[in-house]
């Protein structure tokens, strides 16, 4: 019967000479059904949506709402725990130096550079003021720090902890390997793109934006993308992860309607992917490599047709991962990293930006020529939601803190779904490009943003007026 089993089987199980990593007969079916099962419960957690005390939302949703109810009042004082870590660590290692090796946890989470060290205390200084209501109102006042404090940060805390620890069923186990192959033709089609940059735009929709990022900086670094192809990938698929946009709907007030949300999202994406590689900046980003010459090969083998390579590669995926024990034990890292990393970032970007929105015109005065397009849209309350949009270049989460306030439902899914899609935010995606050795300056990038903004807008809005 194993015989039997193995050579009908045998197109999909490769041979050493194709792939000698490829595991064989028990071991292959083994990984096969590991494949299988612990996808299926990161798509069970992530994406399949249904209906959950009166609005639709996905399991993570409801896993972050239970938590965040469970931890009631008691979430600020797990807040102030982790931006204190966060700074005192960080100022230990930078002052002290303590001689660490090489890709220790302790040094991973708190040896950062000057500049990340100085918003991490300066975050951290924002959230004691706040707490303690001293400091000047500018920072400390319930629609600017408040919001921050009081509405985002509780929000994020059960968020990352659900995201962090279940994301490797999603991306680890074969889906990413499976799915990407199976894309690879509509990709080199459609974007422009290799086959192979499918897997960073499913790293970034289903897991963050910042980890295709990642992949895209070290595919350049290798070769594998040229300029022009690793400018497009950074820019145009390091879109936030299912999980933030759901952030971005329960903020803005719209996670009632998640799942058009989503999809009004994906959509979106879809259409100014195929439209942003052919326009400049990007179109005129030349093909060369970081190496002097391109080292990709994604031919798939003779001996296979695409579905059996798709199933093969993430088969031999599914086989390579280490125990249960190990992934929860590295996914527990990633998290620390998020929570001392981020959160006191989001803590000094959003409390500035939003004290600039509060008690200034700065961003009125930016957004003045956005109006008469949106009203040409036919978008309600126009002069109060172009500034919210504004604000996506310097963070993701802005436009939906100054948008809640918004009377209108359509007005803030509009300007909440436009957030997600301008990819473009300097707090994080457009620090990493910057620092990365992929040649897009700042003046590049806030025009990708605000061409990203306007395609968003037009496709966003058609949606929302048959939804509203």
């Amino acid at each position: 019967m194993t015989n039997h089993v193995n050579k009908s089987q045998q197109p999909v199980l490769g041979n050493s000479d194709v792939d000698p990593k490829t595991p064989q007969g028990k071991q292959w079916q083994g990984a096969f059904w590991k494949f299988i099962l612990f996808s299926a419960l990161g798509i069970a957690l992530f994406i399949i949506p249904f209906q959950w005390d009166g609005k639709i939302t996905i399991l993570l949703g409801v896993l972050t709402d239970t938590l965040q109810s469970v931890l009631g009042t008691a979430v600020v004082y797990v807040v102030l725990a982790i931006v204190s870590i966060s700074s005192v660590g960080a100022l230990v290692m930078k002052v002290l130096r303590p001689n660490l090796p090489e890709g220790s946890l302790i040094k991973g989470m708190f040896d950062v550079d000057w500049f990340w060290l100085a918003a991490r205390l300066l975050g951290t200084s924002f959230a004691w003021m706040i707490f303690l209501q001293i400091g000047p109102e500018f920072l400390i006042n319930r629609n600017t720090g408040g919001v921050i404090f009081e509405d985002l940060v509780p929000i994020l805390i059960p968020l990352f902890f659900f995201a962090i620890l279940s994301l490797p069923f999603l991306t680890d186990f074969g889906l990413m390997e499976f799915l990407g192959t199976l894309a690879s033709k509509v990709f080199v089609k459609l974007f422009k793109l290799p086959g192979r940059s499918a897997v960073d735009a499913m790293s970034s929709w289903f897991g963050a934006a910042s980890i295709g990022l990642l992949v895209t900086m070290q595919e350049y670094d290798k070769s594998f993308y040229s300029l022009r192809e690793a400018a497009i990938i950074a820019t145009t698929f390091s879109v936030t992860s299912i999980a933030f946009t759901y952030v971005v709907a329960k903020t803005i007030g719209v996670d009632n309607n998640f799942v058009y949300f989503y999809l009004t999202v994906s959509l979106t994406g879809f259409i100014a992917a195929i439209i942003m590689p052919r326009i400049p900046p990007l179109s005129l980003k030349p093909d060369t490599y970081h190496s002097g010459k391109s080292l990709l090969d994604e031919e798939i083998p003779a001996q296979y047709s695409m579905y059996q390579w798709a199933l093969n590669r993430a088969v031999t995926r599914a086989h390579s991962m280490p125990s249960l024990a190990s992934v929860f034990k590295n996914s527990l890292k990633n998290l620390f990293d998020i929570y001392f990393g981020l959160i006191p970032v989001i803590f000094a970007i959003g409390t500035i930006g939003l004290g600039l929105a509060e008690y200034t015109p700065v961003f009125d005065w930016l957004a003045t020529p956005l109006v008469p397009v949106l009203e040409l849209l036919r978008i309600p309350e126009a002069a109060e939601a172009a500034p919210a949009m504004i604000m996506g270049f310097a963070d993701m989460y802005l436009p939906a803190l100054v948008g809640k306030s918004i009377e209108s439902e359509m007005t803030r899914f509009i300007v909440g779904a436009a957030s997600i899609t301008q990819i473009i935010y300097m707090s994080e995606v457009g620090a990493l490009i910057l620092k990365s050795n992929i040649k897009l300056n700042i003046l590049e990038l806030f025009i990708i943003f605000i061409l990203r903004t306007i395609i968003s807008l037009v496709v966003i809005t058609s949606v929302a007026h048959l939804l509203y």
